[in-house]
């Protein structure tokens, strides 16, 4: 977390340059569009200061008042994020509109285009380095702000071929055109890190990680692990709640029973490059188990009939598994 925080700081730092690199443009060329794109990088700026006070506070330990941690605050300052975003990429649209409506006095373009290139390029580089870490660390707040400075990335790209265009052909309207069809790109991705985030906060099911969480647990399943059941996962910044009731045979010792949930842990702790917090309740067998059970013991109840195959449905639901459940 600590490099996290590091990190961050030197994307909130390096946006403070590149706005004031992008208002020098702007003096320069007197393009909209160029003041557009500086616009925008002030929600850079500000996203960037609440993310790092978001990932201080996520590295917070637990306490008393917040027993699962203070990791959910990053999806708040994603949310928050992505509204500026969308804020951003209607800003632009107005601006690009106004200048189709009253024109525009463009002047020093060569000037620029090499100040505005040179800060895409370095915005692209900065939004992949913390997409990358995010990714690696699990941390919603790099991901987003690296997507928000590709996104970045991008719109002035639109920018500098606006301006290069302009130069080359003296057709102004271009300058508002193209800053209008990525203010609206802009206002897209967004949209995208405004629903992720409050799909965090609500704790929406994750349907991959459930998928992948399945798939581990298929691949090791043992004859013991009768059914795993009523599994819910949580997301608290770049930790993990998982609860799950696991039915083991009703004959078990409590130790015996207790190794075979610790299995289960192990096995979940294993395939994850998270931290993983567990709270799994162990159920005993019922006669109806036995129809889904191939254990070989001399307290069977009913036949093995049928296996039944985990997936993200069966394995979610709050009762144990039976067959008529599979009909």
């Amino acid at each position: 977390m600590h490099k996290s925080l590091s990190f961050q700081r030197l994307v909130a730092f390096v946006g403070v340059a590149l706005f004031v690199g992008k208002l020098i443009a702007w003096r320069l060329t007197n393009s909209d569009a160029v003041f557009s794109d500086a616009m925008e990088s002030t929600v850079n700026i500000v996203s960037a200061f609440m993310g790092l006070y978001s990932l201080y506070l996520a590295a917070k330990p637990r306490d008393n008042d917040h027993p699962y941690g203070h990791g959910k605050v990053e999806f708040v300052t994603a949310g928050i994020e992505g509204v500026l975003i969308v804020i951003a990429g209607l800003l632009i649209i107005i601006q690009s509109v106004h200048s189709l409506l009253t024109g525009i006095s463009l002047r020093q373009l060569d000037w620029g285009i090499g100040i505005v290139g040179a800060t895409a390029v370095i915005n692209y580089i900065m939004g992949y380095i913390s997409w990358r870490k995010g990714k690696r660390e699990n941390s919603l707040v790099l991901i987003s702000s690296g997507k928000h400075l590709q996104s970045d990335t991008i719109s002035t790209i639109g920018v500098v071929l606006s301006l290069l265009l302009v130069y080359v052909t003296g057709w102004l309207w271009l300058d508002a055109v193209v800053a209008l069809l990525f203010g609206g790109y802009i206002i897209v991705v967004g949209y995208k890190i405004v629903r992720k985030a409050l799909g965090g906060i609500m704790d929406e099911r994750d349907e991959l990680l459930l998928l992948q969480i399945v798939e581990v647990l298929k691949a090791n399943r043992c004859a013991e692990w009768i059914d795993i059941h009523n599994m819910k996962v949580q997301q608290f910044g770049a930790h993990l709640h998982i609860d799950a009731h696991i039915t083991l045979p009703y004959y078990y010792s409590l130790q015996e029973a207790h190794q075979e949930m610790e299995k289960v842990i192990r096995l979940l702790l294993k395939n994850t490059d998270r931290t993983v917090e567990f709270n799994f309740h162990m159920d005993d067998c019922k006669p109806f188990s036995c129809e889904i059970c191939n254990m070989q013991c001399a307290f069977r109840k009913k036949p093995f009939v049928k296996k039944i195959e985990w997936n993200e449905k069966n394995i979610s639901q709050v009762q144990k598994h039976k067959l008529r459940e599979e009909s």
